[in-house]
């Protein structure tokens, strides 16, 4: 499995964690209900004579006692974890209430409390399970804190004189095995991921912490254990004009952003951007998540190094955009003198992370071809999975035709406009820091526009909409492209992890936008030089395999729950219709 599809995974699996209300009001409200609703299925159908108007308050009072109490010992003091526990835990109470009622009714029993006690230890057993593993309590507390909620309000539910049933023989039989299960489901899941991974459970709990509290602080810890020091390539286009004003560069950064928001470098593609003073479009490498930043303090080394590029060559001269389409792949190419600027895309089929064997086989078609230089973006501009063998060659053979003919091109002197939506201050969730950023080159009478957006990906066939709304006002966009950007992957509930291109704003408005953009680049147009910088950065990386480690931790937990689950139900139903 390729880092791209064990970060798919890790993403699928978290959007298990995304059956949690969205709002923690949610869970208060529910909690209040269901336990209210306890209380009157136990005093209609298990207790006569009772007050209901006298416990049914202090049995809402203690459960909202308890939650607060339960979000002190949490990790990190989270209350809104403690009350997404009590529902859930009081749903399970809930339903083995029900069930009790609904399985006495079919067997013509008369209905017992110990319905409601083994609700109560499911309830127990439920909370080992979540505070071990998303809560960040060890075991041996978890276990003492398990009783503490769901007995308190069981000692205010049921008459003193019914609390024998607590320690009845069937009763604690049936509890100690829903308990029994919880402590060996949880010792096992915390395994999963030996040797590599010490802790699942401290895996999962850095995971969720990260995407939803925006903090990376305890994933980065993680992933700085196995992360490996190396040497990392950026190369630079820089366009200015000949009194050196009106910079704007293409950055090429042999990194991948990711793997996930807020964490090491998924910001990557806007910080750089900001450091080249919002002038910029940082292309997509070819590279994969092995290639990832670990930490903020590896980004902010990395951003450091970059002002010590230097100048391999420079020129004044290029040649208008070639495009060569075989079948689905599709490469856009520019000359710089002696290097070859290649934009490779299967839009709007759409394809994974190119693969750095590819990118090795291009440079060396290039090479014998005389080029100096070969500087080769992945546009990820539509959703898509593996790359086909089918697909790689004719991406190879799209990109040799369009070095052969960038050879016999004309060059032209460089006429060149740049303009972004700063300052058009577009807000939407599909779209990073960076905005869209729009660059004109100018040849005679003709214009060729390449748009850049900060986002991690594109909705198949979005861009092809634009490609036609800019055709159809006379601007000849001829490719456009993404940052790769996993600074949209923050507080997203879909499967994906991240908000892709066109899925949040509509197609209609980005076309929109980039042809207001694309005219203002035009205005700007104006005579330029350009130099390709280079420069190398020794900074720490993620390395291969790190994923693949993770994706399999959680895939073992979540076979093995599903066992434990299967065992869990069994015990249930046997409580639910055996007859003491």
């Amino acid at each position: 499995m390729s880092d791209s599809n064990d970060i798919q995974n890790i993403h699928k699996r978290y959007s298990f964690t995304l059956i949690n209300p969205s709002s923690f009001y949610v869970s208060l409200t529910a909690s209040i209900a269901i336990a209210s609703i306890i209380s009157f299925l136990s005093f209609n159908n298990y207790i006569q004579n009772y007050e209901i108007l006298y416990h049914l308050p202090a049995v809402v009072a203690v459960l909202l006692a308890t939650q607060y109490l339960d979000s002190r010992f949490t990790k990190h003091k989270e209350y809104s974890k403690s009350l997404h526990m009590s529902f859930f835990g009081n749903a399970l109470w809930l339903i083995t209430v029900v069930g009790g009622i609904i399985g006495s009714a079919i067997l013509s029993k008369e209905l017992s409390l110990f319905y409601v006690a083994v609700g109560m230890f499911i309830f127990s057993s439920f909370r080992i399970g979540i505070m071990t593993t998303t809560l960040g309590i060890s075991l041996k507390k978890s276990c003492v804190l398990c009783f503490v909620q769901p007995l308190a309000m069981f000692f205010l539910l049921i008459p003193i004189d019914m609390w024998s049933v607590l320690y009845n023989v069937e009763t604690l039989a049936f509890g100690i095995a829903f308990l029994a299960v919880a402590v060996v489901w949880s010792y096992l899941t915390n395994r999963t991921g030996l040797p590599l991974i010490k802790s699942t459970h401290k895996l999962l709990q850095a995971y969720l912490r990260s995407v939803s509290r925006n903090d990376p602080h305890d994933m980065e810890s993680i992933i700085l254990e196995t992360s490996k020091p190396s040497n990392i390539s950026t190369s630079q286009i820089r366009f200015s004009t000949n009194d050196d004003k009106n910079d704007f560069r293409m950055v090429l950064p042999d990194l991948h952003p990711g793997p996930f928001h807020p964490v090491g470098g998924s910001n990557i593609p806007y910080q750089i951007y900001k450091t080249m003073n919002s002038s910029a479009m940082v292309l997509h490498s070819i590279s994969d998540h092995s290639l990832n930043l670990p930490s903020q303090q590896d980004v902010q080394d990395y951003l450091q190094e970059l002002s010590k590029s230097h100048v391999s060559t420079k020129g004044m001269a290029c040649t208008e955009p070639v495009t060569a389409q075989i079948n689905k792949a599709r490469v856009v190419g520019i000359r710089l003198d002696e290097t070859a600027l290649l934009f490779l895309s299967l839009s709007p089929h759409g394809m994974e992370d190119v693969p750095v064997i590819l990118k090795t086989e291009i440079e060396q078609i290039a090479k014998n071809r005389n080029f100096q230089r070969t500087l080769i973006a992945d546009t990820h501009n539509a959703m898509g999975g593996e790359l086909s063998q089918e697909d790689s060659q004719d991406l190879i053979t799209a990109a040799k035709n369009v070095l052969d003919i960038l050879i016999t091109k004309t060059n032209y002197p460089l006429q060149y406009g740049y303009a972004n939506s700063q300052a058009m201050d577009i807000q939407t969730s599909d779209l990073a820091g960076g905005g869209i950023g729009m660059l004109c080159l100018a040849f005679d009478q003709k214009k060729y526009f390449l748009c850049w957006a900060d986002a991690n990906n594109m909705e198949n066939g979005v861009r092809e909409k634009i490609v036609t709304h800019l055709k159809n006002n006379g601007c000849e966009l001829v490719e456009m492209f993404t940052s790769d950007t996993h600074s949209t992957t923050m507080g997203v509930r879909n499967r994906n992890g991240y908000y892709e291109l066109g899925s949040v704003t509509k197609p209609e408005r980005l076309a929109s936008w980039c042809l207001s953009i694309a005219r203002q680049a035009e205005k700007n147009i104006t005579s330029g030089k350009f130099e390709i910088l280079e420069n190398s950065a020794k900074v720490r990386i993620m390395g291969s395999g790190i994923f693949e480690h993770l994706s399999r931790a959680l895939d073992d937990s979540l076979k093995m729950t599903q066992g434990f689950m299967i065992l869990c139900t069994g015990i249930f139903l046997l409580s639910i219709f055996l007859w003491f």
